[in-house]
């Protein structure tokens, strides 16, 4: 159910339903180039590696930047211009690209294309599957959560122990888990989706919120499939 359904017809609600959605994977798609023109430059970069990875209290320090910010963007974005939690996406973004730089030196470029496409392909199929689908997805949703937060402290966990088997383990939960969610929140900001305020102030932030959540699930749905498609540089 719509927080909002004006008197529209089956086409209208339709159109506009997918007229947000491109809006939200516009947006998406900016955020994941800023990440990959950021990444690559630290990468090519001798003097920013050695700022970003050779120091690794400002490697953590950026993961906790990157924590706060998406926090914050969660706070505010609906008390803020469209322009301003745009423009806080993009920066997210960005900072995001410098932590991911590590990937550029850790797997072959080949590889990392290869796994971006397998990603790409099985984003739009959970996506698309998202959208049409008219099943309630509310339970799915509630499990792939619990199984998230598992995932987390797993993960975590294994930061101590070392185990292989256990990264193995978290590495296809985790491809499970974050495909499950791509359909998941897709479905969701469909739904939310407040009908009959196309253009809106109010519609651009919806659209930006939306295309965070889904950054979030495309970026880590390809670092879980890299660990398993990655080619190591020797």
């Amino acid at each position: 159910m719509h927080p909002y359904a004006p008197s529209m017809t089956a086409e209208e609600i339709q159109a506009e339903q997918a007229s947000f959605l491109r809006k939200v994977y516009l947006v998406m798609t900016a955020g994941l180039a800023a990440t990959g023109v950021t990444a690559m430059a630290v990468a090519s970069s001798p003097a920013m590696v050695q700022l970003v990875l050779g120091n690794r209290w400002v490697f953590y320090g950026l993961l906790l930047t990157e924590l706060v910010m998406v926090w914050t963007f969660s706070a505010i974005a609906q008390r803020v211009s469209a322009f301003l939690a745009g423009a806080l996406f993009l920066a997210y973004a960005v900072v995001n690209g410098l932590t991911l730089s590590v990937v550029f030196l850790v797997y072959t470029q080949g590889s990392i294309a290869t796994t971006f496409f397998v990603t790409a392909g099985t984003f739009a199929a959970m996506s698309a599957y998202g959208y049409v689908t008219k099943r309630d997805l509310s339970g799915f949703g509630d499990f792939l959560v619990m199984g998230l937060i598992g995932l987390v402290i797993a993960s975590l966990v294994n930061l101590f122990l070392e185990s292989s088997m256990l990264y193995w383990l978290t590495t296809f939960v985790g491809v499970i888990v974050f495909t499950g969610l791509v359909a998941y929140d897709t479905h969701k900001i469909k739904e939310l989706n407040v009908l009959g305020n196309a253009g809106t102030e109010a519609d651009h932030k919806e659209a930006i919120h939306g295309a965070l959540v889904l950054y979030l699930d495309f970026v880590n749905l390809f670092l879980h499939l890299l660990r398993i498609f990655g080619s190591r540089r020797s």
